[in-house]
C-alpha cells in the first residue's frame, strides 16, 4: 500500500535586503518523512522524488508527487556493499541522462580540528535502483582531495558542456568547483590531471547545490550560520566563472532554527522541495515566483 505524506501548515520566508525584487520564495507546507535518519538532500528526476539520508546506513528513498503531497513508493536503496555501510553520509547526487552518476560522501573528522574526509562515488544508478544496494553497482571511488570541507556533487552546464559542480561547507576559503565528469570517473582523486576545470569563491556553509538549466542559474543551498538558519543564493554561473567569485542574482533568507540540507525544483520552476536534518518537518514544499 502506498503511503501519502500530507502537509501541515504555512510558514513565512523573509527576503534579504539590497537584492532585486523579481524573485520571491515562500515556504508553503512542511511535513515529516520518516526512515531517513537526518535527511541530507533531495533529487527530482522524471517525476520521481529521491530523498537521501544517513540513517544507521546511508539510504535513498523514492517517492512520487501527487498534487502537493509525496506518495511513498516503498523503494529504498541502501548504500552498502555486502551489507557494510559505504556511503554513510550522502551529501549530493549528480545524475544526468547519458552521464555517469556520482554520489558524494562528506564525513566529519574524528577529532576536533581534524581533516574532513570527502569521497565521490561513481555508481551505476539504474543498477542501484534495480537491486537496491551498491553490490555490483559501485564503479569507482574518488577522493575529493581538492575540496576544503566536504563534497556535494551536482551536474551543471557551462559552454554547452556538462560538468560536475561541488562546493565547500566551512567558513574559510570556500569555493564552487567544476570537475570534468569523464576525467572524474577515471581518477583516483580530484587533484589528478584534467579533473578540475574551473572554480570560483563563494560564501560559507554550502550544504548542497541545485542547477536550473533553463535559466543558467546555480542555487547554493546554505545555512546563514553553522548548522542553522536557511539561505538560498541564486548565482549566475557564467559570470561567476568569469570573475572568479560568486555573482549573486538573488539571496533569500529564512530564520528557521533548523539546518537546511537540500533543495530541488520539482515539476515546474515555480515549485520545489527543501529538506532539513530535523526529525520532524524535514520536508518542506516551496513556491518560487520569478516575476
Amino acid at each position: 500500500m502506498r503511503k501519502t505524506i500530507t502537509a501541515l501548515f504555512v510558514l513565512p520566508v523573509f527576503l534579504s535586503a539590497n537584492v532585486p525584487d523579481h524573485l520571491m520564495m515562500s515556504l508553503t507546507r512542511p511535513t515529516t518523512v520518516d526512515s531517513l535518519g537526518a535527511c541530507q538532500g533531495v533529487s527530482y528526476q522524471k517525476g520521481r522524488v529521491f530523498l537521501y539520508g544517513d540513517r544507521e546506513i546511508g539510504v535513498i528513498r523514492e517517492y512520487t508527487l501527487v498534487g502537493d503531497s509525496l506518495v511513498d513508493l516503498h523503494k529504498e536503496s541502501r548504500l552498502t556493499v555486502e551489507g557494510k555501510d559505504v556511503i554513510n553520509h550522502p551529501t549530493g547526487v549528480a545524475q544526468h541522462a547519458g552521464k555517469p552518476t556520482f554520489i558524494g560522501n562528506s564525513v566529519k573528522p574524528d577529532v576536533p580540528g581534524g581533516k574532513w574526509k570527502a569521497i565521490i562515488y561513481w555508481v551505476n544508478w539504474e543498477g542501484l535502483l534495480k537491486t537496491r544496494t551498491l553490490d555490483g553497482n559501485l564503479m569507482s571511488i574518488i577522493e575529493d582531495d581538492v575540496c576544503i570541507q566536504g563534497t556535494r556533487p551536482e551536474y551543471v552546464q557551462y559552454n554547452n558542456k556538462w560538468y560536475v559542480a561541488t562546493a565547500d561547507y566551512g567558513n574559510n576559503g570556500n569555493e564552487v568547483r567544476l570537475y570534468d565528469p569523464r576525467a572524474l570517473s577515471k581518477a583516483s582523486k580530484t587533484s589528478d590531471k584534467g579533473v578540475l576545470y574551473k572554480k570560483f569563491s563563494c560564501t560559507p556553509w554550502v550544504q548542497n547545490l541545485h542547477w536550473i538549466a533553463e535559466k543558467g542559474i546555480l542555487v547554493l543551498i546554505q545555512n546563514q550560520v553553522e548548522g542553522r538558519k536557511w539561505r538560498f543564493t541564486y548565482v549566475d554561473l557564467e559570470k561567476s566563472i568569469a570573475s572568479g567569485k560568486q555573482e549573486v542574482i538573488k539571496e533569500v533568507l529564512n530564520d528557521r532554527a533548523d539546518e537546511l540540507e537540500g533543495f530541488a525544483f520539482t515539476n515546474s520552476p515555480g515549485s520545489g522541495i527543501a529538506v532539513n536534518s530535523s526529525r520532524t518537518q524535514n520536508v518542506n514544499f516551496m513556491q518560487v515566483k520569478w516575476k
